[in-house]
């Protein structure tokens, strides 16, 4: 027992070295030489080398304990997830979205662990921190997180007369109305590719009018999205979309993702994070086409409030970074967490926190 809690601490800092945190351990009753890690294919095809020297610092330190990666992706981990806590058979590690622990911590099914057992505690994210806490207690680590912005296609702005991007959201329209207006024929061309169920970028107008989605009142979440703010976020939103998209008002933002018709000239802008460029470059994710970089930008818009102050848009932050956190798994004791079915993450989303699981009582 001791020594695999040991061992869980010595993987937190060698992963921390490569700029990102992780959390493990296990308590299991077999395997007891083998720390099973469940990490997204986002590390797998992104940062091998990082996962390489974690496993080579952790071998060195600790000789004999074996670390089992399991690459998962986003959208089968949550249920694969729910069905091992069922079976007793979590893993001692997992990788999870900033906005899906707070249902397993809330479950019982992560187990506490303390910041200053991490050697780089003291420069955590405070946002990213508060999604790892759950009535005070800590029960993961934040791993990365990412900001998303506006990419548009250079040479589609500059064909309707704007060589820079716009610096206000009223600016911001009309460089879209114009792209509607010359490439509209187009049925399948939007100025601003926006699907209809990217939640993401919509809760960032709700942040951007000064709403939220809920409020914890008396240790209860209460649902906000019917306040003036934010039903006057939501409607500016709804306009805007309606107005520059022709995206599918029924699917999300991974079908498909909006890099692939923006990288296919069918797009003037869309909302994206950094590890989409690859995508931006070559649909097919093979490798950057510097050729076509130069076509396409990325900006953060402004909007401007009722009161005429400029401040950042909706169309350029969201609410929510992508931050993945590691959390530890406690296994089926006390209330075990129902089937989860979160919403597809435009990317391979991004902040997760890896969890630790208790051996059950």
């Amino acid at each position: 027992m001791r020594v695999r809690i040991i061992a869980a601490v010595a993987l937190v800092a060698a992963l921390a070295v490569a700029a990102s945190t992780a959390a493990g351990g296990t308590q299991r009753t077999t395997a007891q030489n083998e720390v099973t890690v469940w990490v997204m294919t986002d590390a797998q095809n992104g940062w091998p080398g990082a996962i390489s020297a974690a496993n080579a610092a952790f071998a060195k330190k600790h000789p004999g304990v074996n670390i089992n990666i399991q690459y998962q992706s986003w959208n089968s981990v949550l249920e694969k997830f729910d069905a091992a806590l069922a079976a007793n058979d979590a893993p001692d590690v997992i990788e999870l979205g900033n906005s899906q622990t707070s249902k397993y911590m809330a479950a019982g099914a992560f187990s506490q662990i303390k910041a200053k057992n991490y050697p780089n505690s003291s420069t955590w994210l405070s946002g990213l921190t508060a999604s790892c806490t759950y009535n005070g207690k800590l029960f993961c680590v934040p791993y990365y997180a990412g900001a998303r912005a506006v990419i548009y296609r250079k040479d589609l702005y500059r064909s309707v007369g704007f060589r820079k991007p716009p610096t206000t959201y009223k600016g911001f329209l009309k460089v879209g109305t114009k792209l509607k207006k010359k490439y509209g024929k187009n049925p399948n061309f939007s100025a601003f590719y926006q699907p209809g169920q990217n939640w993401y970028a919509a809760m960032s107008f709700v942040a951007d009018y000064g709403g939220q989605i809920a409020v914890r009142e008396k240790g209860k979440w209460k649902g906000t999205l019917d306040t003036p703010q934010a039903i006057r976020a939501l409607t500016v939103y709804k306009s805007m979309v309606r107005k520059l998209s022709r995206a599918s008002k029924t699917q999300d933002e991974a079908h498909p993702f909006p890099s692939i018709p923006f990288a296919k000239g069918r797009a003037g802008a869309f909302l994206g994070n950094g590890w989409e460029w690859p995508y931006v470059f070559d649909p097919k994710g093979g490798g950057a086409d510097k050729s076509f970089a130069k076509k396409m930008g990325a900006y953060p818009c402004r909007a401007t409030s009722r009161a005429g102050t400029p401040r950042p848009s909706s169309a350029a932050r969201t609410s929510e970074s992508r931050s993945r956190r590691s959390t530890r798994t406690s296994g089926p004791t006390g209330s075990r967490p129902s089937p989860a079915r979160r919403p597809r993450r435009s990317s391979p989303r991004p902040g997760t926190s890896p969890t630790r699981r208790r051996s059950p009582t």
